[in-house]
């Protein structure tokens, strides 16, 4: 049943494009085969650090720091305040709170890019970096990397705790028994 499932996943890769492929496979080796596979999309649960990795065989064009294109999405528990979603928006078009299910989801090309931006994310929340300061610090950090072969600890893991008990299903105005 293995081996089939296997194949299945190799179907699927194959009429994909090379970087999401090839994106998909190296998630693949650090976590293993996806609990849930589409022609669109494999997923993951609870994997490493995730709460949740998607790798979308469908890119969307995305320009911060540079020109690339966004498929790996990966999810974390996180009670985001409302007062900070126009921030988060201004920081970065490509990570996304939920209020609802208490979660941010941050899509990119590779794992290292989604932690940067879920740590730059926090320390937006946290109140140490502006939407400027974080996409400035961002741009520098991914330029190190990319260009000169320097890491981060931003790259590297998730920089706060683990939250739970982050989801907010708001206030219920009316009762719809009655």
């Amino acid at each position: 049943m293995e081996n089939e499932y296997q194949h299945y996943i190799e179907q699927i890769l194959s009429r994909w494009e090379k970087q999401q492929q090839e994106a998909a496979l190296t998630i693949i080796q650090k976590y293993g085969y996806p609990q849930e596979a589409i022609p669109s999309r494999l997923i993951w649960y609870q994997n490493g650090p995730w709460k949740r990795t998607v790798v979308l065989r469908d890119a969307a064009p995305h320009n911060l720091p540079v020109n690339h294109q966004d498929f790996l999405a990966q999810t974390v528990d996180y009670r985001t305040p409302v007062e900070l979603f126009d921030e988060i928006a201004r920081f970065d078009g490509s990570c996304y709170p939920d209020r609802t299910r208490g979660e941010v989801t941050v899509i990119c090309d590779k794992e290292e890019a989604n932690f940067l931006a879920v740590n730059l994310f926090h320390e937006i929340v946290t109140g140490k970096l502006t939407a400027d300061e974080a996409k400035y610090f961002m741009a520098e950090t991914e330029a190190n990397y990319m260009l000169k072969n320097i890491s981060s600890p931003y790259l590297e893991k998730l920089l706060f705790p683990h939250q739970r008990y982050t989801h907010d299903p708001g206030i219920q105005y009316f009762d719809k028994e009655n």
